[in-house]
């Protein structure tokens, strides 16, 4: 009996390694949200939902039905019981970067904008006091191009520029000029400079982000205008077929203006 039991705890754990599937992997990042790099191999941890959980009370009020938080917890609670990662953990990335939420004030509304280690996982429009019903304060109300570029300097400010920015970049500007000719010295133009500097820039703390192409864009845009619908289909497409991604990226400039024809459209359809 006393040479079988300091062997109890080694048989108990082979046993638990037994039962579990071998081929089971945790819940990633990756799996749920839009996300790359090393965040994106990162398994979703019970203490990170539950600072999400924490930033979206603080900022909203309460936690978000079906948000990021919800999918956080129910990945979290899945990896638990599967005995990936315990109720304690924390994702290294996350625990360092950090968790946040915020809020960008536009006319009629905000875009609130959800963060794990920099990186959007989630961002979608709140309508402000409805609007009143006269053309004139609609209109007022109304987010331009160049408010909704504003915007995305705030949400993506902090992603390196590429060709699918540039391109995104130089639709809206087409669309509030009516020309496709680049401006020089424009909005279009300087994001395909950075966008070609940043191919050959290999640290990411070198390249040219988006807020220093798209801070202060509606006094470098030569006009502007309410976005619309089509508008957001142009950019967005061009986005899209640009970088060859399935859907434009998730606080960029295609979108922040779909974001910004959404809040137009709750204002002129209450």
């Amino acid at each position: 009996m006393s040479q079988e039991q300091p062997r109890r705890p080694r048989e108990e754990e082979e046993q638990r390694q037994q039962r579990r599937q071998p081929d089971v992997e945790p819940i990633k990042y990756g799996d749920v949200f839009s996300v790359s790099g090393n965040l994106a191999s990162k398994p979703i941890s019970p203490q990170d939902a539950a600072m999400m959980q924490s930033a979206e009370a603080a900022v909203l009020g309460q936690p978000q039905r079906g948000g990021p938080a919800d999918a956080m917890r129910a990945a979290a609670a899945w990896n638990e019981r599967a005995g990936l990662v315990g109720r304690g953990d924390r994702t290294d990335v996350a625990a360092e970067e950090g968790i946040t939420v915020t809020e960008t004030g536009v006319p009629g509304g905000r875009i609130i904008t959800e963060r794990v280690a920099g990186q959007v996982v989630g961002q979608y429009v709140e309508g402000g006091p409805a609007a009143e019903a006269e053309a004139q304060v609609v209109q007022q109300s109304a987010i331009t191009i160049g408010e909704a570029l504003e915007a995305t300097a705030q949400s993506a400010g902090d992603k390196p520029v590429d060709r699918a920015d540039a391109a995104a970049i130089f639709v809206a500007e087409q669309c509030v000029t009516g020309s496709n000719v680049v401006v020089p010295g424009g909005l279009a133009a300087s994001a395909q400079t950075a966008a070609a500097y940043n191919e050959g820039t290999l640290r990411d703390d070198a390249k040219i982000k988006i807020s220093d192409v798209l801070t202060g864009a509606t006094a470098k845009l030569p006009a502007d205008r309410v976005a619309s619908r089509q508008d957001a289909e142009w950019v967005v497409n061009a986005e899209m077929r640009t970088g060859n991604k399935a859907a434009a990226h998730p606080g960029g400039v295609g979108a922040s203006v779909a974001a910004a024809v959404r809040i137009n459209e709750s204002i002129t359809n209450p």
